[in-house]
């Protein structure tokens, strides 16, 4: 039997061993990665967002529709929904080993479409994020002030402006998250106790700021069909959209009968915030943006 030759022949058999184990020490760097097999099943994430909504409104008017429609599509494991109490909605669809992660994105967002007319209006206006995602998290990276100089809202758009696409476009990153990401957005802190005595609801906060904040295409002066005289042709521009707190504090509620305008400033405080104050991220105790890589 060849076993007692290195039986009867330690030496040898200890030689053998070195070499076997240097070889594979050699041939460790030159293993190909991209051929390991995957351990992780693709993924396909569907995101919504319902202002306003508790967990149990997110779960029976968005939860519900959505797992309806995408329940049995093609190839899928299984999947997992979170509805959260500020209105958010994520739905994790885990598909077979070897399936392609870019068709099973199409399948889902397919069935996604179907159940998108029957969601809450604020829901569709919104949006739905359907994108194919990985649980296997590389890496988290952190953009923080040392000195505390910066705000959260600042680092959270430095961010988003001048990272996020650099590091999604880095060869070999999936896909790049900002936790927590705070947008700039123009926030009405409503005085409810001034609504009450005039007689107003919120609503008419909304759709008084819907009606004057928008962006009108207002047309050409001169134009075809006009006469041979006309020799210029203009195009008229509009202010557009209002940017600043000013501009929205001077925004028109209602119109009292003696002549007089009340404002949104006279019912409430505007100020540039950020969009969502739910989640905050802190590195040592600071303000910080922390990017999440797969």
């Amino acid at each position: 039997m060849i076993s007692s030759v290195f039986i009867h022949r330690p030496r040898l058999a200890i030689v053998i061993s070195v070499v076997i184990s240097i070889a594979g020490v050699i041939a460790l760097g030159a293993l190909p990665v991209a051929q390991f097999p995957d351990i992780v099943p693709p993924q396909v994430q569907v995101g919504a967002m319902y202002p306003g909504a508790s967990a149990a409104a997110v779960e029976e008017s968005v939860a519900q529709v959505i797992e309806a429609q995408v329940n049995g599509v093609d190839k899928m494991i299984y999947m997992k929904s979170t509805s959260g109490d500020d209105g958010s909605y994520v739905l994790t669809a885990s598909f077979e080993l070897g399936t392609d992660p870019d068709i099973n994105t199409v399948n889902v967002n397919n069935r996604v479409q179907v159940a998108l007319a029957s969601l809450p209006p604020e829901v569709q206006r919104q949006g739905l994020v359907v994108k194919k995602k990985s649980s296997a998290l590389l890496g988290v990276i952190a953009a923080y002030s040392p000195k505390h100089t910066y705000d959260p809202l600042f680092l959270s758009n430095y961010v988003t402006i001048n990272l996020l696409d650099q590091i999604k476009s880095t060869p070999g990153v999936g896909d790049a998250t900002l936790w927590g990401p705070q947008d700039y957005a123009m926030r009405a802190w409503v005085r409810t106790d001034r609504l009450t005595g005039l007689g107003l609801t919120t609503g008419d906060i909304i759709n008084a700021i819907q009606s004057q904040n928008v962006q009108a295409a207002v047309g050409r002066i001169g134009a075809r069909p006009i006469s041979d005289d006309q020799q210029l042709q203009l195009n008229i521009q509009t202010k557009g959209r209002l940017s600043s707190a000013a501009d929205f504090e001077n925004i028109i509620i209602r119109a009292n009968p003696d002549g007089s305008l009340l404002r949104l400033r006279d019912v409430a405080r505007v100020e540039l915030g950020a969009a969502n104050l739910d989640r905050d991220t802190r590195l040592n105790g600071g303000p910080a943006a922390a990017i999440a890589i797969y």
